[in-house]
């Protein structure tokens, strides 16, 4: 690793981002541009963000796009539910699977008792908790890889068990530590350890076996890691962002903590509105910057900025509204304020 960390602005640092989450231009349609959209897992919060969040990187989405075969839901990070590339099951859930002997213990375990129950069976979430007597520590398991369940949203999700994926936990491990800062990076230890619901020990032995595949870099809020491979296109120029992307709320955009809100929202202020004690709602990215916050109750969306925005700017966060690929009746309507 080299002594000297290399020096990264803001500008390259959100550009980055933007090019590596396909936010300045939609991928094509298609099973690859899912998995490249969701390579760092999509949150899946009330109502459909995970569709939303697909929408926003890849052209032609659909409500039922976050069902396609190339896709699963299970429970991510801190536990929540995610939609991840099939594939890909394995770097979701062993990746966070504790060194812990007794925290890997009882994982194991869980995932044992709901196998031998289910047998084979599907089961509503409510209905498998208390059958097992254990309520919600049924999410204990999903760090196993042995568990997908299906969530539509506002109803309990369906579970049922899988066979586990043939890959050692550190390997997955490497893998999600990989993929976050590849998507959320310039990152810290202590970041990935509260994104990926790891161990602040766990974390920095990751980072630490990742040795020489990771450069350190100094960014306006401190100290940080990317990938070696990335180096090369943080510092290529910025490519015109797009007119405007509505992010739904947890999108892997924003989904960060600390110093790291800091940089994509500098005031104070507006960092409090976006990321609220409560739900969060969704992001307007305008021009590459976020520029205000969204909330919808069917097809009524409000908007509200943070500076005037002009006419163009309405119109363009306005034609992104009307296109949102969701299941309701008549067109969208935006309504204003700020």
């Amino acid at each position: 690793m080299p002594t000297s960390p290399v020096e990264l602005t803001r500008t390259q640092i959100l550009a980055f981002r933007r090019r590596a989450g396909a936010l300045d231009e939609r991928l094509p349609p298609g099973a690859r541009s899912l998995r490249q959209a969701a390579w760092a897992g999509l949150t899946d919060s009330v109502p459909r963000a995970a569709l939303l969040s697909i929408h926003a990187r890849v052209e032609g989405a659909h409500p039922a796009s976050w069902e396609d075969p190339s896709l699963v839901q299970l429970w991510g990070p801190r536990h929540s539910v995610y939609v991840v590339p099939a594939r890909d099951r394995a770097v979701f859930t062993l990746g966070r699977l504790p060194d812990a002997a007794r925290r890997r213990q009882r994982a194991e375990d869980m995932a044992a008792r709901m196998h031998a129950y289910l047998a084979g069976r599907r089961l509503k979430d409510n209905d498998l908790q208390k059958a097992l007597g254990v309520g919600n520590a049924v999410k204990y398991a999903a760090p196993t890889g042995t568990v997908l369940l299906r969530w539509d949203g506002a109803r309990t999700p369906t579970i049922w068990t899988v066979p586990r994926p043939e890959i050692e936990p550190q390997e997955a491990r490497s893998e999600l530590a990989r993929r976050y800062l590849h998507v959320f990076g310039p990152a810290t230890p202590e970041a990935f350890s509260t994104w990926a619901g790891v161990g602040g020990g766990e974390a920095r032995a990751t980072f630490a076996a990742l040795g020489k595949a990771l450069t350190a870099v100094q960014t306006p809020i401190g100290h940080g890691w990317i990938l070696a491979s990335d180096e090369p296109e943080l510092r290529e120029p910025a490519r015109p962002p797009a007119a405007a992307r509505l992010l739904p709320s947890g999108d892997a955009y924003f989904l960060h903590w600390g110093a790291g809100r800091e940089l994509l929202v500098p005031d104070a202020t507006q960092r409090a509105e976006l990321w609220t004690s409560r739900v969060w709602p969704g992001a307007v990215l305008l021009a590459g910057e976020i520029v205000g916050t969204w909330r919808r109750a069917q097809v009524d969306l409000s908007v509200q900025s943070w500076r005037r925005l002009t006419r163009a700017e309405r119109d363009a966060v306005e034609a992104e509204a009307r296109s949102l690929p969701l299941p309701v009746e008549g067109q969208i309507s935006v309504q204003w304020s700020g």
